[in-house]
């Protein structure tokens, strides 16, 4: 972060299914890897050409991670224990939330509003991703969750602004996923479905991954909310 406590600007791939983009999808890639993990998939999406839509992929700083021993790697914050329940790393989450909040606000410096914005995530970066959708003062085109769960779940309730409160939220989950557990990603879903959110929920028969039949699935929420 700078001086004056503003979190430097990630840096991210970026791809545009056509010029002079009018909508956005921000979409945070998974521990250890970075970036360039989906951008292949943007042309399997088989988006129209209007609206024209700007995928940003940003990587994830890098630093050491508990449960890997303390290996450095790229993270959206630190993982203290294998269930991902008993010990959080509140800090490191919310220093992802303020690096989110500037990529929605480099959007919105070239032109595009946040409610045509969707923010998306695989495993970490589904956390960080539904995490700061709740925490958003400004409406969000949508929210998509793949393989992952809502962080800091004691606090959503408190913690959640209005303006999010019925953007539509896609979640989807592997059957068989030995990273982040089905049972999880169920308890997040039942959460915020208990907030009154919008939730729409996938199962795949697949572990820690993505499926075609879920890129389907993808496609069919993004041609809804990116209008």
């Amino acid at each position: 972060m700078t001086a004056d406590s503003t979190p430097d600007l990630l840096d991210s791939i970026e791809l545009e299914t056509g010029p002079n983009p009018t909508h956005a999808v921000i979409w945070l890639h998974g521990l250890g890897a970075d970036g360039n993990d989906f951008a292949p998939i943007v042309p399997e999406l088989r988006l129209p050409a209007a609206p024209a839509v700007r995928f940003v992929f940003p990587h994830a700083p890098v630093q050491a991670v508990t449960i890997n021993g303390g290996m450095h790697m790229r993270s959206w914050y630190d993982i203290l224990v294998m269930d991902l329940v008993r010990q959080e790393d509140a800090a490191g989450i919310r220093r992802s939330e303020a690096a989110v909040r500037a990529l929605i606000a480099r959007e919105n410096a070239r032109g595009i509003p946040t409610s045509r914005i969707v923010l998306a995530g695989f495993s970490q970066g589904c956390a960080v991703t539904l995490h700061t959708g709740l925490r958003l003062p400004e409406k969000l085109a949508g929210m998509m969750g793949l393989s992952g769960y809502l962080p800091l779940l004691d606090l959503a309730a408190a913690e959640r602004q209005a303006a999010n409160a019925d953007t539509p939220i896609f979640l989807a989950h592997g059957d068989y996923d030995p990273v982040v557990n089905i049972a999880r990603a169920t308890a997040s879903r039942d959460m915020l479905r208990t907030l009154g959110h919008d939730v729409r929920w996938h199962t795949y028969p697949m572990q820690h991954s993505v499926c075609a039949e879920e890129v389907a699935d993808i496609r069919e929420f993004l041609l809804q909310v990116l209008k």
